[in-house]
């Protein structure tokens, strides 16, 4: 009950507190009022005896003015301050209940560049093992697995089943598909592996260590397609800012050589732009699990401004109760003041 009485004005924000600066003009239109009628005679019927009536003194009458005048004023700022929108700073909404959220599929570039070893052991593995340590933090989503390099496949649909899919992550490895970078393809197969029944909450986050040269599907194709299914898309570019041992098929077999880093950033920014997610860059292992924990802490928000974009209750109902106090106990005074007789 104590909550209904509480009008510790420290204990609050206000949604208007322009209208505070009011709180300074009350003590000045009282003792304005005060300074007018000092002087004023007064009329008081009084039906006892003389003695009676000098034995009363007039300090006892100042201070029923005063109580008065104190209760006043306090009843004025109290609806002054219930006219600012009061509501409690150390609010806590409701903990939200993820487990029914978000629907995730992750796709991965399998392509023969990701063998490249400026990750370690190689970016392939790296992100294989990031990925694992991203699902074991999902509590109720669906989580599924798309591959590709110059194709894409399916390997794993949206499930609860986190061991499976971990396993599956782990199986990733490159040569099965035609060579090559089907950037448009990755996403398009991904987008397509979204059930019908899934939540408002669909995010494909789309891994690749270079630029599309291969598939059937344009990768702005593949996004205009995630954005009519409100799927938002967070991608992610592989590889270090200079050079990388990769690894080149030669006539005596594979020979790393030190290449250019060359991934098109260009067009992994425009697919988060036009899908409502971000673009990053990961240049080392460290650097891939913290953007997978971004984009955790992303997906967590947006949830959050869906489901509580509710913002802390005005609390209004102490301030305006304790104004009626003040207003009843006012004229309760002023009606013992001059109610004298028995």
């Amino acid at each position: 009950m104590s909550r209904y009485w509480n009008i510790a004005v420290w204990q609050y924000d206000f949604y208007a507190s322009e209208w505070l600066w009011l709180l300074l003009v009350v003590p000045v239109i009282f003792g304005l009022h005060y300074y007018l009628t000092r002087n004023h005679s007064g009329h008081l019927r009084f039906s006892r005896s003389e003695e009676e009536q000098h034995s009363l003194g007039t300090d006892w009458v100042r201070y029923f003015r005063w109580g008065i005048a104190f209760l006043q004023m306090f009843a004025v700022s109290c609806m002054i301050v219930a006219m600012c929108k009061p509501y409690h700073s150390g609010y806590d909404p409701p903990k939200i209940d993820y487990k029914n959220g978000i629907d995730i599929i992750l796709s991965i570039d399998a392509s023969g560049s990701m063998l490249a070893q400026d990750f370690q052991p190689n970016r392939l593995e790296a992100a294989k093992s990031v990925a694992q340590q991203f699902v074991d933090t999902r509590k109720g989503d669906r989580v599924g697995l798309v591959v590709y390099e110059g194709e894409a496949y399916t390997a794993c649909p949206a499930t609860l089943d986190y061991p499976m899919l971990k396993r599956q992550i782990a199986e990733i490895q490159p040569g099965f598909l035609e060579p090559g970078t089907a950037v448009g393809n990755g996403l398009g197969v991904a987008v397509t592996r979204l059930r019908s029944d899934s939540l408002k909450s669909k995010v494909i986050i789309l891994l690749t260590d270079g630029s599309s040269n291969a598939g059937t599907i344009e990768p702005m194709e593949a996004a205009k397609l995630a954005r009519e299914k409100k799927c938002r898309v967070y991608t992610i570019g592989v590889g270090s800012r200079s050079t990388a041992p990769t690894p080149v098929m030669t006539p005596y077999g594979i020979s790393y050589e030190n290449l250019p880093v060359e991934i098109d950033e260009a067009t992994l920014q425009a697919i988060a732009d036009e899908t409502g997610g971000k673009y990053f860059r990961a240049t080392d292992e460290h650097s891939l699990s913290t953007i997978y924990g971004e984009i955790d802490k992303l997906e967590k928000r947006k949830m959050e401004d869906m489901h509580f974009g509710a913002e802390p209750p005005v609390t209004i109902v102490p301030f305006i109760l304790w104004a009626i106090l003040a207003l009843v106990g006012a004229w309760t005074l002023n009606a013992a003041k001059f109610k004298l007789d028995d």
